[in-house]
């Protein structure tokens, strides 16, 4: 084994070298094997043996990764490798495949600038794979594909040579659909996967080999060799042959870009400055003389070091004793270390320079997704979208009052480290609610919290998280303070789904919009240029605008406005659960001239009870929280599947049948998952398999909103009746 020191001092030689560094994320769907590459390309590094390669999964370094089997977080990597005589630094992130988990995929893919997307050959084009490989596209990583398990066709599957092909081609297909539909314009002819390209392998990971078309000639291999190879189980031949380390290696520093090429087109899609500014430049150069600029794409705590950034750098140099100024603290920071990840371990480096990932210590209360720079004049990245969000809840409590700080503690680290998880607390019960991407997310947190850092919890059954909307424009109501000296005139109307979408997407920041693009975006989604202008707040993907005409003392209010809609927004008037795709419209107000008159205690409920009413006078509702499930499942038991995710209000989208299998496509409500995984076992006798993936909000049945509405409020501790427009305006 080669000492980790060596392979540090080994890493910075090549660092500086940007022509010959590869950043680059495994991504697939769960299962499919990528973990079990990655060990191949550690072990042709020399970090374990060849033998252990595949089953040892050293990127899976967590007790509970472990123990379950499945990658749970990201792991990070930099290997030195000789490739040609040169020596080559590939900076690797090895990504879960859970769908609950995806948030770590989606702020891994802003650090690099390749993907090898791993797809199972059996199981081909899974949802978590699409999702995956779309996120890739829209952050311009280029992808390579390795198609693994390639042996399951032959062994298990029993295919003949020329139905193992047309599969293997079944699957090339369907990833061309994603990449040509996803990709930017001018890439589609080079990033399409060709064999003729060389950018497609197929292999075993587990057992160690791959081909590639360059390979095939290289080494004299056919698709006939490979069939009978691994019919007659002789796996030994093609790995002496063909290793999975040479194949991979080769495709990956032929086929993705080096940070000098890539950050020349990355740059415009996830930075808005200007391109022709010095650092614009240096960017996309990547100028390792320049000034220093990177993006922090994950934080780890560290007993000892305390918090831990995890950086990619785009241009300049950083050391130890550098000041590095933090965007959204507006300060500068003394950095601590420097570092390189090496798998489990952290370990420190002289330096990190540009198109380089790395570890930063001394950076306080920093976040993922905040932009670092040696400089103020500053220009921040676009902040990283996840594509789905929490939906399941639990409360969790101390058993213990002493422990009560430390949970405390332990929880705002946790949300830190992984921006999916929120966490609130009931200032009413004093309880803090944990929301996450699903049982399983929630599931290991506790573990973290119970095991590792040793806090006697207690927690709640899983919870679904609701939202409040609106169906209907609402009737113009007043609002009046409690003095009755300020009168405030407002009204309601569902929010344009298209300006929604571009809110969700990020074209149009959260608060009040700032400069003329933001305003022309909503102008050209089709709203008035007035009202656009006038708009005071964004809250989620709600509105809050201002319409009314010379109006005295107003802009004196404004903030106290400002706070009573995002009060509202927060938590909404039927189940006190957040509000979605709200417009609130001020339309007229009368205000008393003495500020004395119109403080806080007046302005705010004389506000947020009339958009309450306005909202009741709407019909108000409630959302839910769906999931795409995919079943597969021997075909006798297609009929009982289908009975029983009807009977948990599912909405069938397909049914296809391969061979002796049937492939059910349904929407499920997330509230109706709980307890789903007995019941598909019951009705398919344990032979179904499942995955499921975030399919957003939709409205819940009318016939149900009652019932689910009583449920939340007796939960939280309100009336069980729900109010009426009269409550907000006695």
């Amino acid at each position: 084994m080669v000492r980790k020191e060596v392979v540090v001092g080994e890493v910075q030689r090549i660092m500086e070298n940007t022509a010959n560094v590869r950043n680059i994320a495994i991504i697939a769907h769960v299962d499919h094997g990528k973990t079990t590459l990655t060990d191949s390309l550690v072990a042709r590094a020399g970090l374990i043996s060849k033998q252990l390669a595949g089953e040892q999964r050293m990127m899976d370094f967590d007790e509970q990764e472990q123990a379950r089997g499945i990658t749970i977080k990201s792991a990070n990597i930099s290997l030195g490798f000789k490739y040609n005589g040169e020596d080559h630094l590939i900076n690797l992130i090895d990504t879960p495949g859970h769908v609950d988990f995806g948030g770590h995929v989606t702020r891994a893919l802003r650090a690099v600038d390749g993907v090898c997307l791993v797809v199972d050959a059996v199981e081909g084009v899974m949802p978590q794979t699409e999702t995956v490989l779309r996120q890739a596209l829209k952050e311009r990583a280029k992808p390579i594909v390795f198609i693994n398990k390639v042996d399951r066709l032959i062994n298990e599957m029993k295919l003949d040579q020329a139905a193992m092909q047309e599969k293997l081609v079944k699957v090339v297909t369907g990833i061309n659909k994603i990449i040509l539909a996803n990709c930017p314009p001018e890439f589609k002819k080079d990033w399409e996967i060709k064999i003729e390209n060389a950018n497609i392998a197929f292999g075993s990971a587990f057992h160690k080999w791959a081909v590639s078309a360059t390979s095939m000639q290289r080494f004299n291999i056919t698709f006939k060799d490979i069939y009978e190879k691994c019919r007659d189980g002789d796996h030994q031949f093609l790995v002496d042959k063909s290793p999975v380390d040479d194949v991979l290696l080769e495709m990956v520093i032929q086929n993705l870009p080096s940070p000098a090429v890539s950050q020349k087109y990355r740059m415009p899609a996830i930075w808005k400055g200007d391109p022709e500014s010095e650092m614009g430049k240096q960017m996309m150069f990547c100028d390792k003389g320049g000034k220093a600029i990177g993006i922090c794409f994950g934080v780890v705590y560290d007993e000892h070091a305390g918090e831990v950034a995890i950086v990619r750098l785009f241009s300049g140099k950083i050391a130890k004793g550098d000041q590095m100024y933090v965007f959204s603290k507006k300060k500068f920071f003394k950095i601590q270390q420097v570092g390189i990840y090496m798998g489990p371990d952290r370990v420190p480096s002289e330096f990190l320079c540009a198109g380089n990932i790395g570890s930063i210590v001394g950076l306080k209360d920093i976040y993922i997704g905040e932009t670092l720079a040696s400089s103020d004049d500053v220009e921040p990245f676009e902040d990283i979208k996840h594509v789905s969000e929490p939906v399941v809840t639990k409360s969790i409590e101390a058993k213990e009052s002493k422990d009560l700080a430390k949970l405390i503690e332990t929880l705002r680290g946790l949300s830190k480290e992984d921006p999916t998880l929120r966490v609130t607390i009931n200032q009413e019960t004093g309880e803090h609610l944990l929301s996450g991407m699903g049982e399983l997310h929630l599931e290991i947190i506790e573990y973290k919290i119970s095991k590792e850092k040793g806090i006697n919890i207690t927690t709640s059954p899983p919870i679904v998280v609701y939202r409040e909307t609106i169906t209907k424009r609402s009737n113009m109501v007043e609002g009046k303070s409690p003095n009755k000296h300020n009168k405030f005139k407002i009204y309601v109307e569902p929010l344009d789904p298209k300006i929604m979408e571009a809110i969700e997407l990020g074209k149009i920041p959260q608060g009040k919009p700032k400069g003329k693009e933001h305003i022309q975006v909503l102008v050209d989604l089709g709203m008035e240029r007035s009202e656009a202008k006038g708009i005071w707040d964004i809250k989620g993907s709600n509105m809050l605008v201002d319409v009314t005409k010379g109006v005295q003392y107003l802009n004196e209010v404004q903030e106290l406005a400002i706070e009573a809609f995002e009060e509202a927004m927060t938590k909404g008037p039927l189940a006190q659960e957040t509000v979605t795709g709200v417009k609130v419209t001020l339309a007229d107000a009368t205000l008393h001239e003495d500020n004395v008159h119109r403080g806080p205690a007046q302005v705010i409920p004389a506000i947020k009870r009339p958009i309450y009413a306005c909202m009741i006078d709407a019909g108000v509702s409630l959302m839910e929280p769906k999931q795409k499930v995919l079943i597969t499942t021997p075909q006798e038991y297609g009929g009982e599947v289908i009975n029983m995710t009807n009977g948990r209000r599912g909405q069938l989208l397909n049914m296809e049948q391969e061979g002796e299998t049937s492939v059910v496509h349904t929407i499920l409500p997330v509230f109706e998952l709980f307890g789903f995984s007995n019941a598909i076992r019951g009705a398919t006798q344990g032979r179904a398999t499942w995955y499921q993936e975030y399919h957003g909000y939709e409205n819940v049945p009318k016939d149900l909103v009652p019932k689910i509405v009583r449920q939340i409020r007796e939960r939280k501790g309100l009336k069980p009746e729900p109010p009426t427009v009269q409550t907000f305006l006695e």
